[in-house]
């Protein structure tokens, strides 16, 4: 009996430790299954949703987007980008304004005017940094210069912006722009000047216009506008509303890294951000590869900031854009070219 006592002593205590093992090693387990929760909570609270609108259709130019949503550079900036198409191409501009969407896309010229008018949005990135925009003529015809223009008629999309342009273009190149007659083709451009409807036309894009024009045997010459006295402005900027600036900044800056990035995999991957483009083409405007192919290679040296960061804004070009408004009468209100823009 004594012997057995000591046996059952001696078991009471290997039982308890046992039983603290066991239950020291369930609440770690427990423990360890809570941080991991913890932690997935904290990585979808540290993921900041921004909104972001294109100016058209999905195309070319907005392969870099596509790139950085594809190889995960928002996600390595914590950020969830949600990608939407305008119903109109005006929409973009007038929802970031209103704070509807974090950001837009838009031109230079347009994000100026905006702001005379009292409407509180600025740039936070170049993206294009000349213009696509170019007076487009038939390569067979007798035009060599916009000043032969001169009381023949040109079709354009009713933009007093695009009026200035050619009045500008014609005027600097030794013509009479107030003998050519001015028609309003909406956006039918290229039937305009495919069917001889029009001389002229201006509001077309080289990357898209004239590759399309081209393709369906209608050779086009483009005059660069900035060749003929336009200032050599920013087709394609990237733009915010001031409160959105002041309140989501740091988040701009991720967003603006990530597609440092986007471009930087476009410029050695064109080919593989192509697929990923096609990949989001809208159903109701369908991409042709051979046009953005032919469309990403005049993109590329024209998004090029050189030795300055992707989307670097130089002071020198918004004020030099701002003033040539101004003396086409362009501008609603007196503005500060630096209100218009921002480098973050």
């Amino acid at each position: 009996m004594n012997q057995l006592n000591l046996q059952r002593k001696w078991l009471i205590p290997i039982c308890l430790i046992c039983s603290i093992l066991i239950l020291s090693s369930c609440g770690k387990a427990s423990n360890e299954t809570k941080s991991s929760a913890n932690a997935s909570n904290n990585e979808n609270k540290l993921t900041h949703k921004l909104t972001i609108m294109l100016d058209w259709y999905p195309n070319a130019v907005h392969s870099f987007l596509y790139a950085a949503e594809q190889n995960g550079y928002f996600k390595d900036e914590g950020l969830d980008v949600e990608i939407q198409m305008p119903a109109d191409s005006n929409d973009a501009l007038k929802l970031v304004a209103a704070n509807q969407i974090d950001l837009a896309f838009s031109y230079q010229p347009q994000v100026l005017m905006a702001r005379s008018e009292n409407i509180p949005v600025r740039s936070i990135a170049a993206i294009v940094r000349h213009p696509l925009n170019h007076l487009m003529v038939p390569q067979a015809g007798n035009i060599q210069s916009p000043k032969d223009l001169t009381g023949k008629q040109i079709g354009y999309s009713s933009i007093p912006l695009y009026e200035a342009m050619i009045r500008t273009m014609i005027q600097n190149d030794g013509g009479d722009p107030n003998t050519s007659k001015l028609i309003d083709v909406g956006f039918d451009l290229i039937p305009a000047i495919a069917t001889g409807q029009v001389d002229a036309i201006m509001g077309g894009f080289i990357n898209h216009e004239q590759l399309i024009l081209e393709k369906e045997g209608h050779p086009i010459h483009s005059f660069n506008p900035t060749d003929f006295g336009v200032p050599d402005y920013y087709e394609l900027v990237l733009v915010a509303s001031d409160q959105g600036v002041q309140n989501s900044e740091s988040y701009f800056k991720k967003f603006l890294n990530a597609i440092a990035k986007g471009q930087q995999f476009v410029q050695e991957n064109p080919e593989k951000a192509l697929d990923s483009l096609l990949a989001h083409e809208d159903a109701s405007s369908p991409l042709d590869k051979q046009i953005e192919e032919q469309s990403l290679e005049i993109l590329l040296p024209l998004m090029n900031a050189g030795d300055q960061d992707f989307g670097y804004q130089a002071p020198a070009s918004w004020e030099k854009v701002r003033q040539w408004l101004s003396d086409n009468d362009l501008l609603s209100t007196d503005i500060k070219a630096e209100d218009a823009f921002i480098n973050l």
